[in-house]
């Protein structure tokens, strides 16, 4: 049984958990969690995480959720894979502030977009302040990438926008403008990425078969 352990729904944004384990390169166990038979708010998962939502890692004795949050904690508990920009580089600011970008910036102006409300919320409400801002500050961070957004290294930042954009360009949630599609397209080619589809695959075969 492996240290690590990944609470896992496919696919959601636990996949983006999952090609983290990849690139990490460490051994690790996946338990799915079906949210067709309610499995994620039965006492048993609750107990794991609270909220009923997947990711949810637990890593010997020590459980995280959220995706950010994981996959900081990997990153840095794991230094060996280079995936993070430790304490003391002044790297590091850039590298935070990409991780907490995408879930607190990038999906919350994608999902506004997706689902408006009756009335829009006035800018200065919205932790993003506008959609087309948050486009364009992507567009110039992923126009600008070398070939990643802190240039030759290759980190769990990448991981985490590079996710939410090839998730939002699959759906058509956003303009597939030139810069977002070249950087996805390098992240694709990522043998740890592949891994992680086709893994995911074959545990949404297992969820829609059980």
């Amino acid at each position: 049984m492996a240290d690590l352990t990944l609470y896992h729904a496919s696919p959601s944004r636990s996949s983006i958990v999952l090609w983290m384990l990849e690139e990490l390169g460490q051994p690790y166990d996946v338990h799915l969690v079906s949210f067709k038979k309610g499995e994620n708010l039965k006492p048993e998962y609750l107990a794991i995480n609270p909220m009923g939502k997947v990711p949810a890692l637990k890593h010997r004795d020590v459980v995280v959720t959220e995706v950010a949050a994981i996959c900081t904690y990997l990153a840095d508990e794991f230094p060996g894979a280079k995936l993070n920009v430790p304490i003391g580089n002044p790297r590091r600011g850039p590298y935070l502030k990409w991780m907490f970008f995408g879930p607190s910036v990038v999906e919350t102006a994608i999902t506004d977009r997706a689902f408006p409300r009756k009335e829009g919320a006035p800018r200065a409400t919205l932790g993003y302040g506008e959609f087309d801002t948050v486009m364009n500050v992507l567009a110039q961070a992923t126009g600008a990438a070398n070939p990643y957004l802190l240039g030759e290294q290759f980190t769990a930042a990448d991981i985490i926008i590079g996710s939410q954009l090839r998730w939002a360009m699959m759906f058509n949630l956003i303009p597939e403008r030139p810069e977002f599609v070249a950087y996805v397209d390098r992240l694709n080619a990522r043998p740890a990425a592949q891994r992680a589809r086709e893994k995911d695959a074959e545990y949404q075969k297992q969820q829609e078969g059980a």
